[in-house]
């Protein structure tokens, strides 16, 4: 089963750090790439350069910005490949928003079988 690692680092949490520092993180990130039962992943820009699309009244409203304020904002993502939710939890122990007092939420993809072209 694939499951998705939502991951919502604490606010504020990489602003102090010095260049090294920021680097060794990275590099921790960049790592659990490296894990085989990781089949994707990215680093989102920050909430600011969002654009939002939504159903108005008479038409489309395209909006600046994220969908909605919230104190934890979605960070990043992983997409792993794990057999039960306990492995997927050992990973998403791993990430080291966890570690610096964000969150990661997990959770289970809907996975469609598709049908063979013709």
């Amino acid at each position: 089963m694939k499951y998705a690692m939502l991951i919502y680092p604490k606010p504020g949490s990489h602003e102090r750090d010095s260049e090294a520092a920021a680097t060794a993180l990275t590099a921790e990130y960049l790592a659990l790439r490296g894990d085989p039962r990781c089949v994707g992943g990215a680093h989102l820009q920050p909430a600011e350069t969002a654009t939002t699309v939504r159903h108005g009244d008479a038409a489309t409203l395209i909006t600046d910005g994220p969908f909605a304020d919230a104190k934890e904002v979605l960070g990043g993502y992983y997409v792993v490949e794990a057999p039960d939710l306990d492995e997927a939890l050992e990973f998403a122990q791993r990430i080291p928003a966890v570690r610096l007092g964000g969150a990661v939420e997990v959770r289970p993809l809907v996975e469609l079988a598709l049908e063979p072209s013709h």
